[in-house]
Formats: C-alpha cells, sequence, structure tokens
C-alpha cells in the first residue's frame, strides 16, 4: 500500500491515523518509514538542484557584470580615439548586456525562493521522519496506542501538544530568542 503519494502529503498526513487504519502497524510503519526516506532523498536532490540553479545564476549574473564594465571601457576608448560610432555600438552591446543581466537577477530572486521553499519542505519532511522513527519505535515497544483522528472529540485538538520534535525546535528558538536579549549571540 503507497501511503504517500508527493512531500506535502510526508508533511501533512498524521501518523497515528494512518497506523490505527491498518492492521499490521507494524508492517505499515516499516512501509511508511522507508516511503519517508524515499522522499527525504528526493528532497534532499530538490534541494541540491536548487542550490545549483542559484550557484549558475549567480555566476552567470557576475559574467554579465564583468562584460558590461569591459564594454563601458571600451565605448570610452572608442570615444576618447574619436569613433563615436564604434562608442555608440559598443554602448548598445553593454546596453543588451545589461538588460540580459536584469533578467537574470529577476531569475535569481525567483530561484532563491525555490531553494528557500525546498529546504522547508525538506526540513518538514526530516522532521516527519523522526516521528516515524519514534512511533515505530514505541510500536515495537509495545507503549504505542493508537487512536484515530475521528475518535478525538472535537475541542480536544486544539490541546494536542506538538511533537517531540518540533517541542525541541521551540524550545532551541526560544533559547536563541534569549540569548540574543541578553547580547550572548
Amino acid at each position: 500500500m503507497t501511503y504517500y503519494s508527493r512531500l506535502s502529503d510526508i508533511v501533512s498526513y498524521r501518523l497515528e491515523d494512518l497506523l490505527a487504519e491498518s492492521q499490521d502497524r507494524r508492517g505499515a510503519i516499516g512501509r511508511i518509514v522507508s516511503e519517508i526516506r524515499d522522499g527525504l532523498a528526493g528532497a534532499q536532490r530538490s534541494v541540491t538542484g536548487a542550490q545549483k540553479s542559484v550557484d549558475r545564476l549567480l555566476v552567470e549574473l557576475s559574467e554579465r557584470q564583468a562584460q558590461a564594465e569591459s564594454l563601458n571601457t571600451e565605448a570610452r576608448q572608442q570615444l576618447v580615439a574619436g569613433n563615436e560610432a564604434d562608442a555608440r555600438q559598443t554602448l548598445l552591446r553593454r546596453r543588451e548586456c545589461l538588460d540580459l543581466r536584469a533578467g537574470i537577477e529577476q531569475q535569481l530572486v525567483a530561484a532563491h525562493s525555490t531553494h528557500e521553499h525546498l529546504q522547508t519542505i525538506l526540513k518538514a519532511v526530516e522532521a516527519r521522519l523522526a516521528e516515524a522513527l519514534r512511533l515505530q519505535a514505541e510500536l515495537h515497544s509495545g507503549r504505542l496506542v493508537l487512536v484515530a483522528m475521528n475518535d478525538i472529540p472535537e475541542k480536544s485538538l486544539s490541546n494536542n501538544p506538538p511533537s517531540e520534535t518540533a517541542r525541541m525546535k521551540l524550545v532551541e528558538e526560544d533559547l536563541l530568542a534569549l540569548r540574543r536579549e541578553l547580547g550572548r549571540t
């Protein structure tokens, strides 16, 4: 049985609900962990690919800037030499280069945004894997008691404590904020 069809499913599905619906919970958690690991590998590849795009665009942006500066210098020399028509042509090429650079800058903004988004998804998948591994250990030790989401009264859903991984992350963020307040960054 396939539990997840895409990374957002891994992040949004409640593991306890998937396990509560299964007859073989130990087998199910093993398959779920395997699928999350596959999803994690895919997320890591996506983040790596996005970073390569950002790096490539940064190099191209730098090359276009150097080319524009070189063309400006060349036009200056042509003008000093009295070749106004050649200087005009060189400045036209410089303008084309600057226009191309502006387009690359827009692509870079989008690439940065995509990279950040994919990193966020990667962190969420990593957190879900940690949760699944914890549930797997609890299930194998016999400590896990599953309750389906439908069996929980609506009013108690807002009182569910965050997972241990999320709780520890929040604690670390709180600690960092206190350090900043105290000037101990």
